[in-house]
């Protein structure tokens, strides 16, 4: 298995801009959030498919997870924690892997939700997800200008996907993401 700090080198290795890696950074901590609910003795793994899910995007956007295949593999990472990682592109990229496990749904469904929670609390006073309640998370989900990037539908899907109502995948989500930034702290 690769562990944190391998990923945390894999991702490096591929990834220069800051954007890129404190999306990926966190996306694991909400994967190791998700992880101490659904699969505790498993929580690394998580966060390591969290570090690792866009490994291609920057160097490679227009082949992002399929050209991950490849460069995950040449890096040493198992077959499985390829797929895992590369499930989140399933019907908006090339990827060829649909989805599966309780795991790879959340990935599905935080990666772009971990993209507009961040972005709506870079826009309150405070800067921070700490303060940001669930019915100002639904305004901006609701408001398709606001994160533009950010699909909704690749949201939903991910709730219908996990059998979850939306609401409980932006609550368990934001409350996620108010626990890594509570931990950065």
């Amino acid at each position: 298995m690769i562990d944190l700090t391998r990923a945390n080198e894999i991702l490096r290795k591929y990834n220069k801009e800051d954007f890129h890696i404190q999306h990926a950074q966190a996306v694991s901590g909400t994967m190791g959030y998700f992880a101490k609910k659904h699969d505790p003795e498993r929580e690394e793994y998580w966060r390591v498919i969290g570090l690792l899910h866009d490994t291609d995007f920057e160097e490679y956007p227009e082949e992002h997870c399929v050209k991950g295949i490849e460069l995950l593999k040449a890096e040493g990472v198992p077959k499985d924690m390829i797929r895992s990682a590369l499930s989140h592109g399933w019907g908006m990229t090339g990827s060829p892997y649909e989805p599966e496990s309780t795991m790879e749904k959340i990935l599905f469904a935080v990666d772009e939700l971990t993209g507009l929670i961040g972005a709506a609390a870079l826009m309150r006073p405070s800067k921070s997800t700490l303060d940001m309640e669930l019915s100002s998370l639904k305004k901006k989900f609701k408001d398709k200008r606001f994160a533009a990037g950010c699909s909704r539908e690749t949201i939903a899907k991910g709730a219908e996907m996990l059998d979850w109502p939306l609401d409980e995948l932006l609550s368990e989500t934001l409350l996620a993401m108010r626990e890594v930034e509570n931990a950065g702290k």
